[in-house]
């Protein structure tokens, strides 16, 4: 398969994250307050979206180091393959937060769990749905042990840097 495939942004998100600051590992946790500003032409997709508490917002990580096919994570000391981990450094950098509405108002969603660079590209929005999102069953591989401590998923690290 030898297709290639464009995505246009339909937005930005806006973040007290730069380049070279320690944004959370994950939404989970964070009070951080963001911002998606969504382009003109998409604000009516906005409609009805104010009755959800939480949203996806998939958007890419423009600012990452080269792609690794093989990762030491942030919670752990031992490589990993890049698919069983959640690091930016992608073939196809696509981030994915869950986060939670504070406000929607003139094509801007204000959240919180914060947890991307300022400046990313928005790439879509999706409501949260508790019934169709949650797994009670799920496991969670390797991560298993090292999620017993939820404020460390608060803790930044250095895996927006390009000097690694």
């Amino acid at each position: 398969m030898d297709e290639d495939y464009s995505i246009r942004p339909i937005g930005v998100i806006h973040t007290p994250f730069e380049k070279d600051d320690r944004p959370p590992i994950q939404a989970t946790g964070s009070d951080i307050q963001g911002e998606a500003e969504v382009f003109p032409e998409y604000v009516p997709a906005l409609d009805s979206l104010d009755g959800f508490s939480h949203i996806i917002l998939l958007y890419w990580f423009h600012d990452i180091r080269p792609v690794q096919l093989r990762v030491t994570p942030y919670l752990d000391t031992q490589s990993h393959g890049l698919f069983a981990t959640r690091a930016p450094s992608r073939p196809n950098p696509i981030g994915l937060s869950v986060v939670e509405i504070v406000s929607i108002a003139d094509g801007r969603i204000v959240f919180k769990g914060a947890d991307m660079l300022d400046g990313s590209p928005l790439l879509d929005i999706k409501p949260f749905v508790p019934r169709f999102d949650h797994r009670p069953h799920a496991t969670s591989g390797w991560l298993t042990d090292k999620l017993s401590n939820p404020s460390r998923l608060r803790d930044g690290d250095d895996r927006f840097s390009r000097d690694l």
